[in-house]
């Protein structure tokens, strides 16, 4: 008597290509690279309200930061002179980056290829404000 190929005791077909352990069919079907993308919108949400908050904030530390300077006067140290460029410079530019990428992240099409560069862009928006307030905690006494 032979087994039978389809029955409870059978074993499952196996791929015919090298790759991971096959264990039955996938519950749902993998998506392509030009399918699209059901969540396109979070991480430039995230990025925007991130942004939101820290933009201001950054902002408002980076101004504040040039009172570190009031009692040195005229004689600063050029370390803290050139950690206030540093921040000044990282407000400007990084702006300008934070706009750029944030406009980047929300304008890419919604397809699965471009996932992982909305979330490069999305991550690229927020940094300029999170280096801002990182170098004005560390900033060097006079």
């Amino acid at each position: 008597m032979t087994t039978p190929r389809h029955g409870p005791y059978s074993q499952p077909s196996r791929p015919s290509r090298p790759g991971p352990p096959y264990y039955g069919h996938a519950p749902y079907p993998m998506p392509g690279p030009d399918d699209l993308d059901h969540r396109t919108s979070t991480a430039p949400l995230v990025a925007t309200v991130l942004l939101a908050v820290l933009g201001p904030a950054a902002l408002f530390l980076g101004g504040l930061s040039v009172m570190a300077t009031d009692s040195c006067g005229t004689e600063c140290p050029t370390a803290l002179t050139t950690w206030l460029y540093l921040i000044y410079g990282t407000i400007v530019f990084g702006g300008v980056l934070s706009l750029a990428a944030l406009v980047t992240a929300w304008s890419l099409p919604r397809k699965v290829r471009h996932r992982n560069l909305r979330r490069w862009a999305a991550i690229a928006t927020v940094a300029p404000p999170v280096l801002v307030i990182a170098l004005v905690c560390t900033i060097p006494s006079p």
